[in-house]
C-alpha cells in the first residue's frame, strides 16, 4: 500500500471519529447518555487521540507492590543505578551523533530512526510494530505503578491511548504523595519504567537465542528448511512449483540445512561457470528432438506421430537446449533434450568427469548465458523443481524458515512470528530506554534529573533556586539535543 494511501486512511479515520464525537455531543436528545457512557467506560476522544482510563487495576497494583517489599526495594534500587548510567551514556551518544553529523562523518547505524509505515516500515509488519509499542508501554507503566505502591504513593488509575497510529499506556499517580516522599524514593519510581524496558529487551534477546531449544518438541532444526511463502506469479509458483509447508533439502549437490546454507548454495551456483550432466552419446542422439537430431520424430503414448521439438531456436516447457563436445571433434554440438531426464544424470564440470570404460560419454551443459543457471531444488516427496534463470530470482521468490514442523497441525509461521516479535521488542524497548532517560521535557529523564539533583546536591547546594537553575540548564540542553537528533534523523530518512 502506498504511503499516501496510508496517510489518507489514517486522517480519514481520525476525522470521522472526531466529527462523530462532535455530532453526538451537539444533539441534546442523546448528549447526556453519551457523556454518561464516556464517563463510565473511561473513553475520551480528542483530535487524533483516543484515550481509555480505568481504576480497575488498582487492586492488582496494590497486591503486586505489597508482595515481597524487600525484593522490590532492591529491584528498583538497581533500576536507579542503571537509569543514571544510561542517562550519561544516552546524552554522550546523542551528542556524538550530532557532532559527527555536523562534521559530515559517515554514520553507519542511526540510533534514532523515525518509523514511518510505507517508508522504512513494511506495511505487512505494522501490526508487529503497534503491538510491540503497546506491550512495551504497558510494561513500562506497570513498573512505575508497582514502584509507586512500594514507596507508599497512591495509584489513581491506569490507561491506554492511541495517538495517530502509535499506541501507548499511562499511569496516574498521586502528585501530592509523590512530592512528599524523599528524592531517592522518587528516583525508584521514575526509573522503574526505563528499568523494566531494559529487562524486557534482555528477556526478548534470551528468548531469541534459546528459541531453537524452546521449540525442539514441536520443530526440527538444522536438517532442512521449510517453505513458509511463495511470491504469487513468480518463477517458483504454480502447480509444479514450491508449496507452503514443503521441506527444501538440497539445491543440486549442495545440502540446505539452514537459511544460511540456502543463501550460500545460491551464491555458489552464481559463481560456478559450468555445471553439466554426463550422458552417453547414444543416449544423447536418442533423446535429441531437434530437427537435425537422430530422432526427429517421436511417438507419444497413443502411438501418434508429432512434430519434433526445436528448443534451441524456441522455448519448450519440457525440453532445453544443451551443448556438448566429443573426443573426435572439438566442434560444439547442440541437442534439444528433455530437461528433467537429462538433469537426473550425474553432475559434471569437465569432460573428464564423465569417463566410463568402453562407453563414449559427454558432459552436456545448458546452452544459456553466464548468468542463467539450471538448478534442481529438492523439496518434499515430489520430483525436484527445475529452475532456469538467475539464482537471485529464486532467492526473492520464496520465503523459508529454519524451523520444520514435526506434526502437520503445528503452525509453520509460529517461529517467524516469535522471532519478529522478539526483534521488535529488543529494538523498540531499547529505543524507549535511550529516549526516556534523556533529561528532556515531558520524558522520564526530566523527573529523574530533578530527583537526582535534589538527592545529590541538597546538602552541598542548600539554595533551592541554584538547584532549580542547574536543573533547568540540564533539561534545556537535553531537550535541544533530542530535538536536533530527531531533525537529523528525519532529514536522513527522507534525504
Amino acid at each position: 500500500m502506498l504511503q499516501t494511501t496510508w496517510i489518507a486512511l489514517v486522517l480519514g479515520f481520525w476525522s470521522s471519529l472526531y466529527l462523530l464525537d462532535a455530532f453526538i455531543k451537539s444533539k441534546k436528545s442523546v448528549v447526556r447518555q453519551y457523556l454518561s457512557f464516556l464517563d463510565k467506560s473511561g473513553l475520551n476522544v480528542s483530535i487524533c487521540q483516543l484515550r481509555w482510563y480505568t481504576p480497575m487495576f488498582n487492586r492488582s497494583f496494590l497486591r503486586l507492590g505489597q508482595w515481597r517489599p524487600n525484593f522490590w526495594r532492591s529491584w528498583f534500587t538497581l533500576g536507579v543505578f542503571f537509569s543514571l548510567l544510561a542517562m550519561l551514556m544516552s546524552v554522550f551518544l546523542l551528542s556524538l551523533l550530532v557532532f559527527n553529523t555536523v562534521r559530515q562523518n559517515p554514520i553507519e547505524h542511526q540510533v534514532l530512526t523515525p518509523v514511518m509505515p510505507g517508508v522504512n516500515l513494511p506495511t505487512s509488519q505494522i501490526w508487529y510494530y503497534m503491538l510491540t509499542l503497546l506491550v512495551c508501554g504497558i510494561f513500562h507503566e506497570v513498573g512505575h505503578a508497582i514502584a509507586a505502591i512500594r514507596e507508599q504513593v497512591r495509584v489513581n488509575g491506569f490507561g491506554l491511548f492511541l495517538l495517530l497510529i502509535y499506541p501507548g499506556a499511562f499511569v496516574d499517580l498521586s502528585t501530592e504523595h509523590l512530592q512528599a516522599v524523599s528524592p531517592l524514593r522518587q528516583l525508584r519510581i521514575y526509573c522503574a519504567g526505563v528499568w523494566h524496558n531494559l529487562v524486557m529487551a534482555v528477556v526478548a534477546a534470551m528468548v531469541l537465542m534459546m528459541l531453537p531449544s524452546l521449540l525442539i518438541p514441536f520443530y526440527s532444526f538444522g536438517s532442512s528448511v521449510a517453505v513458509t511463502g511463495v511470491v504469487p506469479n513468480s518463477v517458483v509458483s504454480g502447480p509444479r512449483g514450491l508449496k507452503v509447508g514443503e521441506v527444501v533439502t538440497r539445491i543440486g549437490d549442495c545440502h540446505v540445512k539452514s537459511l544460511a546454507d540456502w543463501s550460500s548454495c545460491l551464491s555458489q551456483s552464481m559463481k560456478e561457470k559450468w555445471t553439466g550432466h554426463c550422458l552417453p552419446l547414444e543416449l544423447i542422439r536418442e533423446l535429441d528432438t531437434s530437427p537435425a537430431g537422430y530422432n526427429a520424430l517421436l511417438k507419444n503414448k497413443s502411438g501418434q506421430h508429432w512434430h519434433a521439438i526445436d528448443c534451441c531456436n524456441s522455448t519448450s516447457p519440457t525440453h532445453l537446449c544443451f551443448l556438448y563436445h566429443t573426443k573426435k571433434s572439438a566442434e560444439t554440438n547442440y541437442a534439444c533434450l528433455p530437461a528433467r531426464r537429462t538433469t537426473d544424470r550425474p553432475v559434471c564440470h569437465l569432460q573428464s568427469d564423465c569417463y566410463v570404460p568402453r562407453t563414449e560419454s559427454a558432459c552436456v551443459y545448458p546452452a544459456v548465458d553466464n548468468e542463467t543457471k539450471l538448478l534442481r531444488v529438492y523439496h518434499g516427496q515430489r520430483p525436484p523443481l527445475l529452475f532456469l534463470g538467475y539464482p537471485l530470482d529464486l532467492y526473492y521468490s520464496v520465503f523459508l524458515s529454519n524451523y520444520v514442523p514435526k506434526y502437520s497441525f503445528i503452525p509453520i509461521h509460529l517461529p517467524f512470528v516469535i522471532e519478529t516479535f522478539c526483534k521488535y521488542i529488543i529494538s523498540l524497548s531499547g529505543a524507549l530506554v535511550i529516549l526516556n532517560v534523556v533529561p528532556c521535557y515531558a520524558l522520564d529523564g526530566q523527573f529523574i534529573c530533578h530527583a537526582f539533583i535534589e538527592m545529590a546536591f541538597r546538602s552541598s547546594i542548600p539554595d533551592p533556586d541554584i538547584r532549580s537553575f542547574i536543573y533547568g540548564l540540564i533539561v534545556l540542553f537535553g531537550t535541544i539535543l533530542l530535538i536536533v537528533n530527531v531533525i537529523f534523523a528525519m532529514w536522513t530518512l527522507f534525504l
